[in-house]
């Protein structure tokens, strides 16, 4: 197997294919994540910093197990590695904070 020297290189060695399709399930399993997690706070009646904290728990257990699934090597299948698996986007902390309100049981 041969080894890319720079990142442009490195780049060039995924099939773009096979990148768009991974980052389409990566997507996936984060807003899936992120919901859930939303769900959980929602019905657990976590106020403020509990609640995120539950998310930033979700977000780092999903990582975990999506890194795990790479079997260590999340660079070789998404392109941005480690680093991407970890971020949750914008648009997930958006679907979670909405989730969270949704669900959230008044006492």
């Amino acid at each position: 197997m041969s080894t890319a020297a720079t990142p442009e290189a490195a780049a060039q060695l995924l099939f773009p294919p096979n990148v768009q399709y991974n980052n389409s399930r990566l997507y996936t399993v984060k807003f899936l994540s992120s919901c859930f997690a939303g769900a959980v706070a929602g019905v657990l009646g976590l106020e403020n910093t509990l609640g995120f904290a539950l998310f930033v728990f979700s977000t780092l257990l999903t990582s975990s197990c999506l890194y795990l699934k790479c079997k260590g090597r999340p660079a070789k299948f998404v392109p941005g590695g480690w680093w991407e698996l970890v971020n949750p986007g914008q648009e997930n902390t958006f679907s979670f904070v909405l989730v969270w309100t949704l669900f959230y049981v008044y006492d």
